[in-house]
């Protein structure tokens, strides 16, 4: 019939409910982790920066062995892997290791575009860091069987910029509890307002690129049926955040249990 030509043979429900619970379980641990590093005492940071590089040259490692697996494990690594080097960025940024040239509030009473400078100092070095790795996980996997982890480091990318868009127009919840009492200062960048214009165009693009991948995993099988339904969930779990951000919920109530070392991180 015309429907399954365009969707493709009805799959089973387990092959979209493990890979989107694999991708909520990885989500949250991850985020968890990474808040909870960059709360651990300073004078034990570097050190844990540098296990938490080897763990990422590990995956570095692990997404060069599968790019050329087309397997449904090879879905799985190639996006475990690109979480974990995404997490390194993260917790790079948290830990005040790459930010900007820029370590300090915005100035008051800045105008519109030097507000705008200053807002992309402070994050200049981070984002020239996310945008090399994500080109050269595109370079590095161009015509591979297995593109996954371009695609995953990609999407996370894609998202992450919005969300730091959205928070710079302004939003109901500016999430400050995420920031470690060493970047603070980042807060005078946010703006807190009930709704600006960017907002649903986010959250229209990331609905209508979550029906794309659904497609994508109906008409197909195995591993790029599995990267399909991970990406489709991950971005959903973005959407979320997004969500959160203008809802009168509060973004930190899902993580208390690792933002509870604040007090010890900030002494």
């Amino acid at each position: 019939s015309s429907g399954s030509l365009l969707w493709g043979e009805p799959a089973p429900m387990i092959d979209y409910a493990l890979p989107a619970l694999a991708a909520v379980l990885l989500w949250g641990a991850g985020t968890g982790a990474v808040l909870l590093l960059d709360r651990l005492p300073r004078d034990t940071s570097a050190w844990t920066l540098a296990a938490a590089s080897l763990f990422t040259l590990a995956a570095v490692l692990c997404i060069g062995h599968t790019a050329h697996d087309t397997s449904v494990a090879g879905a799985y690594a190639g996006f475990t892997c690109a979480v974990a080097l995404w997490g390194w960025h993260e917790f790079a940024f948290l830990g005040g290791w790459l930010t900007g040239p820029r370590r300090r509030a915005a100035s008051l009473g800045a105008g519109r575009w030097r507000r705008l400078s200053e807002a992309v100092q402070v994050l200049l070095w981070h984002e020239l860091a996310l945008i090399a790795t994500g080109l050269a996980l595109w370079v590095w996997l161009a015509g591979s069987p297995n593109p996954v982890a371009a695609w995953t480091f990609t999407l996370l990318y894609a998202m992450r910029v919005s969300a730091k868009l959205n928070l710079y127009l302004g939003v109901r919840n500016l999430a400050l509890d995420f920031l470690p009492p060493r970047l603070r200062y980042l807060g005078s960048y946010f703006r807190q307002r009930r709704f600006n214009a960017l907002m649903p165009v986010s959250l229209g693009a990331g609905g209508f690129v979550v029906a794309w991948l659904l497609h994508g995993a109906a008409v197909t099988t195995g591993g790029i049926r599995v990267a399909h339904v991970l990406l489709a969930a991950l971005l959903v779990l973005a959407l979320v955040e997004h969500l959160m951000l203008v809802l009168p919920l509060q973004p930190s109530a899902l993580w208390r249990w690792a933002l509870k070392r604040e007090a010890v991180a900030a002494r």
